[in-house]
């Protein structure tokens, strides 16, 4: 067990968790026919849209496909992000918490 974590599951979890507490909906991505899409798309206020792929803490590895989907996605602008341990969701956490500033500040 890792920062509490056993299971992919366990992550995805604390993962939906997260975004619902900032007013958010992290639906599960299930794309027929492409394989390596990440695991959740998040979508927050104000239209922010954000990519996770969450990994068990230990022995998750990254497929080659899942490594493409993330540069293809960061490369038309998206946020994409891995989480595989608590360290990591509270980095997405300071994200979300940053631009939720950043958005409030522009109103």
């Amino acid at each position: 067990m890792v920062d509490g974590f056993t299971l992919e599951k366990d992550i995805e979890r604390a993962l939906i968790k997260s975004v619902q507490r900032h007013g958010g909906m992290c639906l599960k991505w299930v794309c027929p026919g492409w394989c390596g899409v990440p695991d959740r798309i998040c979508l927050l206020p104000r239209g922010r849209i954000y990519f996770v792929e969450t990994k068990r803490p230990s022995g998750g590895t990254r497929a080659a496909m899942q490594k493409k989907w993330a540069e293809w996605l960061t490369r038309l602008g998206f946020t994409h992000r891995w989480v595989r341990n608590k360290d990591e969701l509270y980095e997405f956490e300071k994200l979300i918490r940053c631009e939720e500033v950043e958005c409030n500040d522009s109103l």
